[in-house]
């Protein structure tokens, strides 16, 4: 799937000439009230990555006043030995081959900035199976690299790495157990953006962006500064749900999330008739779930919410969660690539993981996002932060991708099934920890809006077309729930299985929301 490319110029180009009616959210009785904050001074915010190479460990290595790393031969293990460091809060392993497997145990520990303690071993999840599909420009760049899943650590000023290469047996693949080019890439996420300045006397204060709660209605947007034309663009994709420069989309409730249809579309032009995308294609489905007469009836189903969404008073629509933009969280959009690239179509959701750790707090959210945007970007290669949403333990909501959230944006997440789905990313690692109940209910509020926008009904099943993973080959067309896990289309422990044994919950929350 190639997607539909747009161009941040004209975006912002058109967002400029037509600033002054772009304002107030579409279909709003009267403009909210808005709250002031500097612009994004993103040179203060930039944060940093620096890559350093994993060497063979050896038993005479160099010695530290720092833990002593483990003994391992050149052949089976490499790592780095306990180094300081300029200070760094997020970390991966990556290397040159994007096709090369990494197979083995990669471990890190750290010490806390500040501090002479170091942290006990952490495992650093060795496959990271959320990528762009093969096929499509961003995966067939030259600029991908292989990488691990990266990990949150927190501010920390020194760092010790060990890998060590598999077990050898007669299932063992061929080839080198460290493909070439293994490097540690250490992440500096930045500071948060700045906060409001003082308020006059009897103004109320507001909460930071990236705090979760705020009860009020009221988008925060960056003062008059010179933003660049990538941060203009960025936000205009938005600007029929909140101002131009808001670091956030406030919510809306159910009787005028249905005027967000109108945001859709690609680009900044608004949708004004429903968009006609039937889910099968004329040929014949293959279903790995139910038989054909019940892959009929959701055909069926699906047809029937498609012209159903645009009844009055928001139709299946779920009520639109506050969103937090990514002006409001940080992101430094000089590093990711200029542009936009659409598909047609939502008719899916994947739920994911980040792996990255439940190590952090919700005032930390904003740092663990930027942290992932530039290992994603500088790190991995890719075009842009690969999910098009994020969602932390507080249940606070994000925009990943840039390309306006309302908006089928083509993502990186699922690797075979990028095209006509999202992907949403919980903060933290699920497989033995369970998900908190706001992080489960921020994705239903969200699936109920986005999938709503789009005619699907989060109970429902759809059809969707591999671009080829290890599950399904190139072509085949699958069956799979409107709410799935990453591992139902991709073989992958994401998103963990106790949050994957939460999607049943967050299914029938979204259906309800949608007034089914």
């Amino acid at each position: 799937m190639r997607g539909i490319f747009v161009t941040s110029t004209v975006t912002a180009c058109a967002a400029a000439l037509t600033l002054p009616l772009l304002t107030t959210p579409t279909g709003a009785a009267t403009a909210p009230a808005v709250r002031t904050a500097p612009a994004a001074d993103l040179s203060g915010v930039p944060g940093s990555t620096r890559s350093l190479p994993l060497v063979p460990l050896t038993g005479g290595g160099p010695r530290s006043a720092e833990p002593p790393h483990e003994n391992g031969s050149s052949t089976s293990e490499r790592g780095l030995p306990p180094r300081e460091v300029e200070p760094f809060s997020l970390v991966g392993i990556v290397w040159d081959n994007a096709a090369a497997e990494l197979r083995g145990q990669a471990q890190v520990r750290t010490r806390a900035v500040g501090s002479h303690r170091w942290s006990a071993w952490q495992d650093v999840q060795i496959h990271d199976d959320d990528r762009p599909d093969l096929d499509s420009a961003e995966g067939a760049s030259g600029r991908r690299r292989g990488a691990t899943a990266p990990l949150w650590v927190g501010a920390s000023d020194a760092v010790q790495v060990r890998v060590r290469a598999e077990t050898v047996t007669d299932r063992t693949p061929e080839g080198p157990a460290f493909p070439s080019g293994l490097r540690l890439e250490l992440v500096d996420p930045g500071k948060d953006p700045a906060p409001e300045p003082a308020r006059p006397q009897g103004q109320a204060p507001s909460v930071p962006a990236a705090v979760p709660a705020r009860a009020a209605e009221e988008p925060t947007v960056a003062a008059s500064a010179a933003p660049s034309d990538e941060e203009v663009a960025t936000s205009a994709v938005n600007t029929l749900l909140a101002p131009l420069g808001a670091t956030e989309i406030p919510a809306r409730d159910k009787d005028g999330s249905g005027a967000d249809i109108a945001a859709t579309g690609p680009g900044d032009a608004p949708v004004k008739s429903p968009p006609q995308d039937p889910d099968t294609d004329g040929a014949a489905d293959v279903d790995t779930t139910d038989d054909a007469a019940d892959a009929a009836a959701d055909d069926a189903t699906d047809g029937a919410d498609q012209g159903s969404r645009y009844v009055e008073g928001g139709g299946y629509i779920g009520p639109r969660p506050r969103i937090v933009t990514r002006a409001g969280w940080g992101a430094d959009e000089s590093i990711r690539e200029r542009g936009f690239v659409y598909t047609k179509t939502v008719r899916a959701a994947f739920v994911h993981h980040t792996a990255s750790g439940n190590k952090y707090s919700c005032s930390q959210s904003a740092s663990v996002i930027r942290g992932i945007y530039r290992y994603h970007v500088q790190s991995s290669g890719w075009r842009d932060m690969g999910y098009n949403f994020l969602v932390d333990k507080c249940g606070t909501i994000y925009e990943g991708r840039s390309g306006g959230v309302a908006k089928a944006v083509m993502g990186a997440h699922t690797l075979g099934f990028n095209s006509n789905s999202m992907g949403i990313a919980v903060l933290g690692t699920f497989g033995s920890s369970t998900p908190p109940t706001a992080a489960v209910d921020a994705v239903a509020r969200l699936t109920a809006w986005k999938l709503g926008l789009f005619g699907r009904n989060p109970l429902g099943s759809t059809t969707l077309v591999s671009a080829g993973g290890n599950l399904f080959k190139k072509g085949t067309k699958v069956r799979l729930k409107v709410i799935s896990g990453h591992r139902d289309g991709y073989a992958t422990e994401c998103p963990g299985d106790l949050l994957y044994k939460k999607l049943g919950r967050a299914r029938s929350t979204a259906a309800r929301l949608q007034g089914r």
